[in-house]
């Protein structure tokens, strides 16, 4: 048994004050009539910077430069446009109800809480369900092009975890057709001088002023100028911390360094160990991979998932009758099938190919098979539905999904844990907001399909405009110097950093140490962790960090373009983020949503919690690389789902 005092220590308990108590069907209305507001002729002397233009940071810009605050945007992209939020395919969650097939807000939180595998605050949940539907409406009036019914009404289909229809969607692009609608929002108060818009710029440091985020530190990544960027507030929506991982679904630029950062000045980190496995992505074909794509959890509506029923089965999968497969899906979980939430169907892939009935190379991939729907709906039909999603995997793997079976297996894709916030999206420094995926506080242990946009929307359109303004009624705010101290000491400590990474000069790259940092991730902190593997990864991270401080070779100077010097400060957070997730998966002894250990399971091999000792947020203190982190608690409170044995059979 691990003792705490190995890892960590234990500190207070953390709460949230801002969410108000009351029926939770008008908790978000009261919290929106307490608000202070700022007057209109007092937001254009207040200045906000936003940090990513994704979902939630190009709608929360947006909608501030558009209410008359003056907005500063930085993305590391060439233009806004190339956020990762583009590579979103499936859809967004609504409870419109459009199908009239029983769906309500009150079910989208139901549904929420239930997928989370009751981790997540009833309060925000509620709150993101009663939104959903706002975000339509506003989607559509901005010309997103969703899906439409052949008499014109907005199409919807099923994702996991649900028994509904709620999800609006563009053909496998809704991510980057949402993306576009922000995008312009965001370019109407470009051209208005309303934002200012900073690309090709990287956020390396926070700026906390007397206790208050007031500022951030970038560098030029075309020429390496550092400057210091100061404002009444700052806002984070940098997104997840999958590529911890190395290999994932995510682009490869994606980072967790302005979250770092900002935890490393006091912010708490909350749950880091609740990561997503998604279960349909392209298998991994070799060591020369440098990331995985995702194929869209909507191919699981008409899909079916499939392994052969004897194990090392080598036939083509045209060549096995229908009496010798096993759509395990739908044995195991009848009443949901194979629109089980995104853990249940990633552990259950795991399990089969565990067994040796794994299909194509290395056994590591199973079955996604259209026949049946080609043959009820017809190929075209399906290919209106899925097509630029058939065609992508026919790119990579070479294969036509219209023939043969698709081959998936399950691979990183999100993370529900993120900085910690209260209510009001705001974290443990003030001034410091954190939107999208950035912040832990919404989908608990593990996010149902679809519900990533919404949430990027949510926040930024919806409410961090009303609890932004909260905080900027006391401004503004005194100007801070350039010369403050404060101000100083962050551009030193970038300057500093900067140079220690080139003048390491050793002799192994940067990639190096992040594959094998990936591969240290994945074998013990992935799909299935377990004490003693965790424990062995924590000593091997360690390990590798010290040598990557002492090995690593990052040629070129920092005044120019130099995208190795980008990676070093990346991948050397994802040290100390890699540990911080193995000490929060060791600490939590039971199985809940994506965090599974294998200690705490079912007879039937189902994740088993432990309501009793872990019915809480871990909210993660930073002291130091060579310190022990300080856990501190939130209890979650449940008075309207009451948490329950998660059965989707």
């Amino acid at each position: 048994m691990i003792l705490m005092n190995d890892f960590w220590q234990d500190g207070e308990g953390i709460a949230d004050t801002a969410a108000p108590d009351g029926p939770i069907e008008t908790r978000w209305e009261r919290r929106k009539f307490t608000a202070k507001l700022v007057n209109p002729a007092n937001r254009r002397k207040l200045t906000v910077i936003v940090v990513g233009t994704g979902l939630a940071g190009g709608s929360a810009a947006a909608t501030l430069a558009e209410a008359g605050y003056h907005v500063k945007s930085y993305c590391y992209q060439d233009t806004p446009r190339r956020a990762h939020s583009i590579a979103a395919q499936g859809g967004i969650n609504a409870a419109k109800n459009y199908r009239n097939d029983g769906d309500s807000i009150y079910r989208l939180f139901y549904d929420t809480v239930k997928g989370g595998d009751f981790r997540a605050r009833e309060s925000n949940v509620y709150r993101l369900a009663s939104v959903s539907v706002n975000i339509i409406d506003q989607c559509v009036a901005q010309g997103v092009p969703f899906a439409r019914e052949y008499g014109g009404l907005l199409d919807n289909r099923s994702f996991g975890g649900t028994q509904v229809s709620r999800t609006f969607y563009a053909r496998g692009q809704t991510g980057q057709q949402l993306l576009l609608g922000a995008y312009q929002a965001m370019e109407r108060q470009i051209g208005l001088g309303t934002i200012e818009m900073n690309a090709r710029h990287e956020m390396l440091e926070l700026i906390v002023v007397e206790g208050k985020a007031r500022g951030i530190v970038v560098r030029d990544m075309v020429t390496g100028e550092i400057t210091t960027e100061m404002a009444d507030a700052v806002v984070l929506a940098s997104g997840g911390y999958g590529n911890v991982f190395f290999l994932s679904t995510n682009a490869k630029g994606c980072n967790v360094t302005a979250s770092w950062r900002a935890h490393r000045k006091g912010a708490l980190f909350a749950n880091p160990c609740y990561t997503q496995i998604h279960p349909t992505c392209i298998p991994e074909s070799g060591t020369h991979q440098s990331k995985l794509t995702l194929m869209s959890e909507s191919l699981r509506n008409d899909g079916r998932v499939w392994v052969p029923l004897a194990a090392g089965d080598a036939r083509k999968p045209g060549d096995i009758p229908e009496a010798e497969r096993d759509y395990y899906l739908e044995r195991i979980y009848p009443s949901f099938g194979n629109l089980v939430p995104r853990d249940i169907a990633s552990r259950a892939a795991k399990n089969v190919c565990d067994e040796g009935r794994g299909v194509g190379p290395g056994g590591l991939g199973v079955y996604l098979d259209f026949a049946d729907a080609i043959g009820r709906l017809g190929q075209k039909a399906v290919e209106a539905k899925y097509g630029n999603l058939f065609e992508m995997y026919e790119r990579i793997t070479g294969e036509n999904p219209y023939e043969t079976p698709m081959r998936i297996y399950p691979a990183v894709h999100y993370t529900m844990g993120g900085l910690w916030v209260d209510y009001d999206l705001q974290s443990t420094i003030p001034g410091l907001f954190v939107v999208g995926e950035a912040n832990f506080s919404d989908h608990g242990a593990n996010r149902l399909g679809a519900s990533a946009l919404m949430q990027g929307l949510g926040d930024g359109y919806f409410v961090l405009p009303t609890t932004l303004g909260n905080y900027l009624a006391a401004g503004p705010f005194a100007t801070v110097p350039q010369d403050h101290e404060a101000v100083v000491e962050a551009r030193r400590a970038v300057e500093d950093r900067i140079s220690r990474f080139l003048s390491i000069d050793g002799d192994r790259t940067v990639d190096s140490f992040h594959r094998e940092l990936g591969h240290i991730m994945w074998e013990y902190c992935g799909m299935e962790r377990t004490e003693e593997g965790l424990t062995k990864a924590i000593g091997l991270i360690r390990s590798l960090r010290d040598e990557f401080w002492q090995r690593v070779k990052v040629p070129g100077t920092g005044e120019q373009l130099n995208q190795n010097l980008e990676k070093a400060g990346r991948v050397a957070d994802f040290f100390e983020l890699g540990e911080l997730m193995c000490i929060d998966a060791l600490h939590r002894r039971e199985s809940c949503g994506g965090h599974f250990r294998a200690e705490s399971q079912s007879e039937d091999g189902e994740a088993l919690r432990h309501d009793d000792e872990f019915s809480y947020v871990a909210a993660w203190e930073y002291f130091g690389a060579d310190r022990k982190p300080t856990l501190h608690k939130e209890q979650l409170e449940f008075e309207y789902v009451h948490p329950s044995t998660r059965s989707y059979k």
